[in-house]
């Protein structure tokens, strides 16, 4: 999902509240699983989604305020 291209604040917060939603989901998904290979695949996508939301998170925060 990284995007190399400079992206505008509301793109971002959009992004944003995608990425927030897509780990809620993954997190109630990962609460309902069972299993071993089922439940480090929810941990992996969800850390691949938490450094994403954090790399967004801070692309934003440097834009200057308007």
């Amino acid at each position: 999902m990284s995007n190399e291209t400079t992206l505008s604040r509301p793109e971002l917060d959009d992004r944003i509240a995608i990425l927030q939603d897509n780990i809620r989901q993954l997190i109630e998904q990962a609460a309902a699983l069972s299993g071993g290979e089922t439940e480090e695949r929810a941990s992996e996508r969800i850390a691949q989604q938490s450094a994403e939301l954090e790399r967004l998170t801070r692309q934003r925060d440097a834009l200057p305020e308007n």
